[in-house]
């Protein structure tokens, strides 16, 4: 493939709802460019952008994938994404690299949630956009009702650029409006198409649609509209139209849809046109970079003689090296070259630069400004890293990736495991920004956190696959805490007698509730108010220590003990068997004697959820958070028809709400939790948790 200046390349991301047939029309597009000789099945793992045994195995997208095509004079950089949920980080990642995304609809589902996701993503980017209605030869096919259904839920500005001829088994090609002329499927599914006359019977419907379409373009421009208003549609010129298109298309005021079947190749030699004619090249996209240097904030023109300026949006890791996925937005990254990373303030040596499609690597000199490509086994570069000139140092603006909404425990399977699993978890996180690990300081577990409980277990294959460590995953244990509400004493006395020197230690303690406290770091004040030094100075350290570790351990459910002041305030020593380790006994037994007095109880963590759902889901939301034990504490409107519903919840009844939550809005509904307060647990779910400790225990003592 030759090289192509900023004018001439196209970043062009397929996105839209599972199943909508992203893939498919990926490998379409490719064949009509003539970049494959044979069209492959997502069914049968063939396909160029589903090379991951993951993918292949599930037939769905997981990862994003760059399928680059010549079409005319033009190279465009196709970027096949996921559409799942669960993996919107590749779609965060693309969304910051494109100059224009096609969402494409199933012409029997219309827009779905995963297109609503997509389009407001792209709205938040600010990305150009088009819509691709696919599968007009299926069964239930209704290309009209997908433009109400897109008008209506995601922008008026939506218009056809095309009408199909015919529907489901009778789709036979589509008519072009602004060319005013049909394309005819031929019988030979190859990319080609014969030219013809708008068949008589959709003349009049056409007309309808063509000076709809001319109103939106005119719209643009002031000369325009004057033009039209005063000669109607014949006083604009080819050229004019195709100007005003490409103006309104830039500033979202116009969205196109195009129309086929990519199972079919229908239609794709006209929406490779429209990408080349209607979308703004790389050239259009300017950046603005920080200069390290000095901190000023600098326009970056995608032209070879800027300074180099590059962002590495997607990294592939595996047991050999890491793949990094970049896109050069100024300047050139050559082989055989040295970059600056702004991140690790270091540099990089570049042997080799790569052009991607699917998993095949193809040396080149170097990537031009605007182009995307790879650069492998990069020592310490990351996702989101800017790659520049050492004497020329820019940072670019980062990819804001999605929170972490699912958390999970991780354990390895064996201890061949343990050993690997540190490095295979770092390797993980490098590839995929959306994960996120923790170590919970009350469990001490490893806590492995994505976008979902998919995520988590296609991450788990992948380290078995990639990296040859077995893991298991569960959800965390809740940090229950236990604490007491009223203040009571308790004495106890060890003696024990082993017929050579013996060990006595007597102890009273009292224990009070200390008020809850955010920032108290020690959830234990210990004081001394031994009066006439019936216990030693000595032996108080060894005390404490023994309070200490019955805390830990908990007195109800095996939770920790905290907010409580514990004094000791009576006792005895022998001058020969007391020791600490028999202080450190009775200080223990003491303390438990003295909690059980003190009417304890068990608290758990309480979280807020800030959950945002379409407005007439809003009230199955409320009835299923007072099922949780939750508490609505108020509703505000969020905009586009949405529902902001804020509670606090019990974590133990939210472990999952990631999946309930998709389940109950039909996956439109979005939340973010924090943790906010403790809450005493209901007597009734406390005997259960006593009662699951305590079968633990025995299980422990077998």
């Amino acid at each position: 493939m030759r090289a192509y200046g900023s004018d001439r390349i196209h970043n062009i991301g397929l996105f839209g709802h599972l199943g909508c047939g992203k893939t498919t029309l990926t490998e379409s597009l490719l064949l009509t460019a003539h970049a494959i000789s044979r069209m492959g099945r997502v069914e049968d793992g063939n396909t160029v952008s589903d090379y991951d045994p993951d993918e292949q195995r599930r037939g769905m997208s997981i990862n994003l994938s760059i399928a680059p095509l010549e079409w005319h004079d033009d190279k465009i950089n196709l970027i096949d994404t996921p559409g799942f949920a669960d993996f919107a980080g590749d779609v965060a990642a693309t969304m910051r690299v494109i100059d224009g995304a096609i969402i494409v609809l199933d012409a029997s589902g219309g827009v779905e949630v995963g297109t609503e996701m997509v389009w407001e993503a792209a709205t938040r980017a600010g990305v150009p956009r088009m819509l691709f209605v696919n599968k007009l030869d299926r069964e239930n096919a209704n290309f009209f009702r997908c433009i109400e259904d897109a008008r209506e839920r995601l922008d008026a500005a939506v218009i056809p650029l095309q009408i199909p001829i015919g529907a489901a088994k009778d789709f036979r090609g589509i008519i072009s409006l602004r060319q005013q002329r049909a394309w005819l499927m031929p019988e030979k599914h190859d990319g080609g198409f014969v030219e013809a006359d708008v068949p008589a019977e959709l003349d009049s419907l056409m007309h309808q649609w063509r000076t709809e379409l001319i109103d939106k373009i005119a719209a643009t421009n002031d000369d325009l509209i004057e033009k039209y208003l005063e000669g109607g549609e014949d006083a604009l010129t080819r050229d004019e139209l195709l100007v005003g298109l490409r103006t309104g298309i830039a500033n979202g005021s116009i969205v196109p849809v195009f129309c086929g079947s990519a199972t079919q190749v229908a239609g794709m030699a006209q929406l490779l046109n429209g990408i080349v004619d209607s979308i703004p090249s790389a050239a259009r996209k300017t950046v603005e970079a920080v200069e390290l240097s000095n901190g000023d904030v600098v326009e970056l023109q995608p032209q070879a003689s800027q300074p180099l300026s590059a962002l590495v949006f997607k990294t592939i890791a595996d047991p050999y090296g890491k793949i990094s996925l970049i896109r050069v937005y100024s300047g050139e990254l050559k082989s055989n070259s040295t970059v600056f990373n702004s991140r690790t303030r270091k540099d990089e040596r570049i042997a080799q630069v790569f052009s991607l499609r699917g998993k095949e690597q193809t040396a080149v000199p170097s990537l031009g400004p605007g182009d995307i490509g790879i650069v492998t086994k990069l020592v310490e570069t990351a996702t989101n890293d800017t790659l520049s000139l050492h004497e020329h140092p820019l940072q670019l603006a980062a990819i804001s990736f999605p929170q972490p909404a699912f958390t999970a425990t991780i354990h390895p399977h064996s201890r061949a495991d343990l050993d690997k699993l540190g490095t295979a978890l770092h390797r993980t996180l490098e590839e995929d920004p959306t994960l996120q690990t923790s170590r919970d300081q009350v469990t001490g577990e490893t806590m492995l956190s994505g976008l979902g409980e998919s995520h988590l277990n296609i991450v788990a294959e992948r380290m078995k696959r990639k990296f040859d460590v077995s893991v298991d995953m569960a959800l965390p244990r809740i940090p229950y805490r236990e604490t007491i509400r009223l203040k009571a004493e308790a004495q106890y006395r060890h003696k024990k007698q082993t017929g050579g020197a013996g060990q006595f230690a007597d102890v009273t303690l009292r224990v009070e509730p200390l008020p809850p406290d955010p920032s108290r770091e020690d959830p234990l004040e210990f004081v001394n108010e031994i009066v006439g030094g019936v216990i030693s100075r000595g032996f108080m350290p060894a005390i404490e220590k023994g309070v200490r570790e019955a805390m830990h351990e908990g007195v109800l459910s095996g939770s920790q003990v905290v907010d409580v002041r514990v004094a000791v305030i009576d006792g005895k020593e022998h001058p020969v068997d007391s020791k600490e380790i028999a202080f450190k006994a009775a200080g223990k037994e003491a303390f438990r004697a003295a909690v059980l007095k003190a009417h304890p109880c068990v608290m758990e963590p309480i979280y807020q959820l800030d959950i945002t759902v379409p407005d007439h889901f809003a009230g199955d939301v409320m009835s299923d958070i007072s099922t949780r034990r939750g508490r609505v504490l108020g509703m505000l409107p969020s905009g586009r028809g949405k529902t902001t519903v804020t509670a606090h919840v019990p974590l133990v009844e939210c472990q999952r709400y990631t999946t309930d939550l998709r389940a109950m809005t039909q996956a439109r509904g979005t939340f973010s939790m924090v943790f906010d307060h403790y809450e005493e647990v209901p007597p009734h779910l406390m005997n259960s948790l006593m009662e699951s400790h305590k079968k633990e225990k025995e299980v422990g003592a077998h």
